[in-house]
């Protein structure tokens, strides 16, 4: 397992140094999986570490997800740079497991609560 986890943190640690199609994204501090509470489709994280303003104002980071009821899931999840304009509550997925989703449009949370969860403690973050 441990192997896994260090394999899951490289490739975390790569997808923000290759630029994330941002330039600023490329700033990686350590790595700082917060989790928010599960639910029902699984498990999400985000990385305090990551969380950067970006210049239109929203935020970016780093999150994890892992569905409860996959049995084919990959063991770490998956990952996601997410956007989040926090004075709507809107995120969009910028890349997924490194690929980026060029045009990806902005999203309301509705009944995700694990979404909704990552919005809400991005958002309230110290960024300090």
């Amino acid at each position: 397992m441990g192997r896994r986890l260090v394999r899951g943190l490289l490739l975390g640690i790569l997808i923000l140094l290759t630029g994330l199609a941002e330039p600023y994204a490329a700033m990686a501090g350590p790595v700082d999986w917060r989790e928010v509470p599960p639910t029902a489709e699984g498990r999400q994280w985000w990385d305090a570490g990551s969380v950067r303003r970006t210049r239109e104002g929203t935020l970016s980071v780093l999150s994890r997800f892992t569905p409860e009821t996959d049995p084919e899931a990959r063991p770490l999840g998956s990952l996601y740079v997410m956007q989040i304009d926090c004075d709507q509550k809107l995120y969009r997925d910028q890349q997924v497991n490194g690929l980026p989703r060029w045009g990806a449009q902005w999203e309301a949370a509705g009944q995700d609560a694990l979404i909704s969860s990552v919005i809400d403690a991005v958002c309230s973050a110290d960024l300090a």
